[in-house]
């Protein structure tokens, strides 16, 4: 689909083999790595992202919910990656749609400010956090279409890149209503 001058796409694969400039994990507050995207990234993209992770939380701590942080790509075909942290689903009574924005945005802005141009995010929230996926998709895809009819920064492609077919069916229907929103 696309916004303005970018593209916004979806596919099925590994995160981890998009050759972009950044790709996005889906990390914990603490940085450190962990399983599902998370640990998939720290192991195909080596020490130097747990590293520059370490780095980070020396510095600042870790990273809260909904914000997000940049470290090299280490061995991974992308040049970087935007560690944010989404929200555990609690029944949506404690801003988890919000927060996941958040991620989404703040990912989108660090990307910006570094001069990237193309972007690649797995489904945040929806594994082991648990966030609703059909509820996930809306907020992921209307967050990134908004930001991408933004003027001012470099992105040329977000792509959405997600692991098994069913979640890519989410992500179709879903951006098949923001497309509808789009021509409004």
């Amino acid at each position: 689909m696309q916004i303005g001058s970018a593209r916004l796409t979806l596919e099925a694969g590994d995160i981890t083999e998009q050759h972009v400039d950044a790709i996005v994990n889906a990390a914990n507050t603490t940085l450190l790595g962990g399983g599902g995207v998370d640990g998939a990234i720290h192991r195909r993209g080596g020490p130097a992202i747990l590293e520059a992770c370490t780095q980070i939380v020396a510095r600042q701590g870790g990273c809260p919910t909904g914000e997000a942080v940049i470290t090299t790509g280490g061995r991974l075909p992308a040049r970087f990656v935007i560690h944010t942290v989404g929200p555990v689903w609690s029944g949506g009574q404690r801003g988890e749609d919000d927060l996941l924005a958040a991620a989404y945005r703040n990912s989108l802005r660090l990307a910006a400010e570094h001069g990237l141009t193309t972007i690649a995010f797995p489904s945040i929230s929806t594994g082991a956090y648990r966030f609703p996926i059909e509820r996930a998709a809306g907020i992921a895809l209307g967050t990134t279409a908004a930001f991408l009819r933004g003027r001012g920064h470099p992105i040329v492609e977000a792509r959405f890149v997600l692991f098994t077919d069913y979640d890519l069916a989410v992500y179709h229907r879903a951006l098949e209503r923001v497309a509808g929103e789009e021509r409004r």
